[in-house]
């Protein structure tokens, strides 16, 4: 695996008109199921499936949280087999995650929004910045209802055991 940080801003947002979207330079739409497995209390591991329209991507990523907004994370890609056995360590407790990911680019960067079957008027979205106190352009399309970064209830992790209410 390699290494990184991961430094992100994380809002709930009102659906936006995903066809306008669909318009925006960066678009891409793929089905993601993500799962929890058994870890340390310091580590997030986790597994993904990601349906593009014409490819099919299984990861496999490790989180260690090192302030509200950033990560060190370890993820590489992992065949269809490895997938399927690191599933057999599911989280107890936990659910897949299933959410459609619309990524969009705005203003240099790029946007990840993430609607899930639970919510039907909005959806999270994601923006990876390059620093903590990095600028952030919001775009003028999306209605921001609430900036949720560091707020654990909604982590992926967290709703694998419970998802929350919509916010609207």
């Amino acid at each position: 695996m390699s290494a990184s940080i991961e430094t992100e801003r994380k809002f709930v947002i009102a659906i936006p008109d995903v066809e306008f979207v669909s318009s925006l330079d960066g678009y891409t739409l793929s089905e993601i199921e993500q799962t929890y497995l058994l870890s340390s209390p310091t580590v997030t591991h986790r597994v993904r499936l990601r349906r593009y329209h014409d490819r099919t991507v299984y990861t496999e990523t490790k989180k260690i949280r090192i302030g509200r907004m950033s990560a060190e994370e370890d993820e590489r890609e992992i065949s269809e087999d490895e997938y399927r056995t690191l599933l057999t360590q599911i989280a107890p407790g936990t659910v897949t995650l299933r959410k459609t990911r619309i990524t969009f680019e705005y203003s240099e960067r790029v946007f990840e929004m993430d609607l899930y079957p639970e919510w039907q008027r909005s959806c999270i979205l994601e923006v990876e910045l390059d620093r903590e106190d990095a600028p952030l352009s919001m775009p003028p399309f999306l209605d921001v209802i609430a900036e949720v970064t560091g707020d654990r209830h909604y982590s992926n992790v967290a709703m694998s055991y419970e998802f929350p209410k919509e916010l609207i």
